[in-house]
């Protein structure tokens, strides 16, 4: 059984994960710089990246002949 590809390229994915992580380790230290709050917006990026490596992880996972209904 094949897996299928993903959505993101292994250098995509690379730059997904290092995005993620920086904005990730930027929320609380922003946080804690920074008394207003502007934090959580490094933490919905590194939400809405973290959602883009699932997908992508998902798609990976996937069968290569399995139909997107199924």
């Amino acid at each position: 059984m094949h897996q299928g590809s993903g959505i993101l390229s292994v250098r995509q994915r690379r730059l997904a994960w290092l995005g993620f992580l920086l904005a990730a380790l930027q929320a609380p230290v922003s946080a804690w710089l920074v008394s207003d709050g502007s934090w959580l917006f490094s933490l919905c990026v590194a939400l809405m990246v973290a959602t883009v490596i699932i997908a992508d992880d998902a798609a990976r996972r996937r069968p290569a002949n399995a139909r997107p209904g199924d």
